[in-house]
């Protein structure tokens, strides 16, 4: 155990020195962002509003949808029906979920 904790150790100090061998500049950069030209308007970490967050977990959910279909895809072959109601009853779900938020108002934006 003791073995493995020296080396966890010499090998983050290791990546360390190699990476303050490899850094380009030592000075910080005073350039300011990139944003069309113009002078930044706002903090880079300002907040949003929390409608914002709830549109987010909506898109997270259709974007879990498509991880989950396009396997689906190859095996609906092999296994026919049953994959197909499978599917189907997820999607199911998805919209019922969409449904929910919808009435509740989540995509209102005044």
């Amino acid at each position: 155990m003791a073995t493995l904790l020296v080396a966890v150790v010499l090998l983050t100090a290791a990546v360390y020195g190699v990476a303050t061998l490899v850094r380009v500049s030592r000075a910080v950069t005073d350039a300011a962002p990139f944003l069309s030209g113009h002078a930044p308007t706002e903090h880079a970490a300002s907040r949003f509003h929390v409608r914002w967050y709830t549109i987010t977990m909506v898109f997270l959910a259709f974007d879990m949808e498509m991880v989950f279909m396009y396997p689906w895809t190859l095996v609906v072959a092999e296994m026919g029906t049953p994959a197909v109601v499978e599917m189907f009853l997820f999607l199911a779900i998805l919209v019922a979920g969409v449904w929910y938020a919808w009435r509740e108002g989540v995509f209102r934006w005044t």
